[in-house]
This record gives C-alpha cells, sequence and structure tokens, in this order.
C-alpha cells in the first residue's frame, strides 16, 4: 500500500476564545461554546503518527451482529469503532438527531440563511443539513457522519490518514502505553487569523470575499 499522508487542513483543533479580532462574532464564539459539538471541536490530543498510520493501513469495515465495526490491530491490539463508540468518545449526545434533511427543507432554510444557489451547490446535503441544524439549534447526527465518512475512506481512491484528533482520541481509549512512540504530528489550528478574514456584508464591505478557512 502507497504511504497515505495527512491532509493538514483536515479535522484543525478549534480554540474557542475571543480574541481583540473577534469583535462582533462573539454569539457566534459563545454558540459553539455552549454546543455539544463543543468537545469534538476542542479536544487536542497528542498525535502519535504511528498509531494513525498503523490503523489506518490495515482497518477493515465488519458487520456484527447487525452492527458495522472498524477493526483494526494498532500495537498488536485489536481496535473496534462503532458509531456509538464514536458518540460516546466525542461526547456528542446526538443519537436521535437529524442524519439529513429533505432538499425542499434545505433550500428554504438556506435562503432564510441568506445562502445564495452557487453556494448550495458547494455543499453536499448532508453538510447543508449539519449547517441548518446548527443554524436552527436542532441535532444533527454528527456521530453516524463520521464513522460514515470513516468507512468510505477504507476504499476511497485517493485514501489519507483521516481524523487524525478523533482516531488518536479513540486510541487512547482502548490502548496504553503509547510512549513507545516518539512521531508526533502536530495538528492545525483555527487562531485569531479567523476572524481577520471574516468581513462584515453591509456599511463598509470591500467587497472581496474572502475563504473562511
Amino acid at each position: 500500500m502507497a504511504n497515505l499522508k495527512f491532509a493538514d487542513t483536515h479535522n484543525m483543533v478549534a480554540f474557542l476564545s475571543k480574541p481583540a479580532e473577534s469583535e462582533g462574532f462573539e454569539q457566534i464564539v459563545d454558540f459553539l461554546n455552549a454546543n455539544p459539538i463543543r468537545y469534538a471541536l476542542t479536544i487536542n490530543p497528542t498525535i502519535y503518527i504511528s498509531c494513525i498510520e498503523q490503523f489506518w493501513a490495515i482497518s477493515k469495515a465488519k458487520t456484527v451482529n447487525g452492527e458495522v465495526q472498524l477493526q483494526a490491530l494498532v500495537d498488536g491490539k485489536k481496535i473496534i469503532i462503532t458509531e456509538s463508540t464514536v458518540r460516546r468518545d466525542l461526547q456528542l449526545e446526538n443519537a436521535e438527531g437529524v442524519d439529513c434533511l429533505p432538499n425542499a427543507t434545505i433550500f428554504e432554510q438556506l435562503a432564510l440563511m441568506g445562502a445564495k444557489t452557487t453556494a448550495w451547490n458547494e455543499f453536499s446535503s448532508t453538510m447543508a443539513s449539519a449547517i441548518i441544524c446548527l443554524a436552527t439549534n436542532q441535532k444533527f447526527n454528527f456521530s453516524k457522519y463520521i464513522f460514515e465518512s470513516m468507512v468510505k475512506n477504507l476504499d476511497n481512491v485517493g485514501k489519507f490518514l483521516m481524523y487524525p484528533r478523533f482516531i488518536q482520541v479513540f486510541l487512547d481509549k482502548q490502548l496504553e502505553g503509547m510512549s513507545n512512540h516518539n512521531r508526533i504530528y502536530v495538528t492545525p489550528s483555527h487562531t485569531k487569523k479567523i476572524f481577520r478574514n471574516m468581513r462584515r456584508v453591509g456599511k463598509g464591505f470591500s467587497g472581496r470575499e474572502t475563504t473562511l478557512f
């Protein structure tokens, strides 16, 4: 198998603080800090590169008693990840959350949020549903989304070392004594630069659109 790579912009850690540059966006920070996804956004474990590589190199999807599992050997120990363990380990509390909204609802809600059709086309219906659920204070089943994305990555032509932060959290729950690993992956983070790149639409708006992430 070819050497798998980390995607530096994938699964970044967020520090939900309020630097001076966040003026005008404090409500967004407060909202995320109070939301159940906060733990998943901010957890920042020590990521051992060889452990993540071991997991993705031989991970397989199997169905056991009607439940899909991801199974792998890391440091000789069997690792099992399911949708329910994702939910538990990332403290997501979304067992009865929305999987995907109907298209009609998605278009309606995005229009209310001021999104243009061209902006909608950049999102999958699942991701659009997640954004809408966050905006309307509905539960979205992030656990299912994360787990199914991991399963899809197994057979992806462009397979990569997906979700390094999350995988390390799962491994930490099932493995002990990883001090023998010394190659550490430094997770990229969202910092106050994100607020410097945000622009208000309205009086004084320059007209220049800047990518958020």
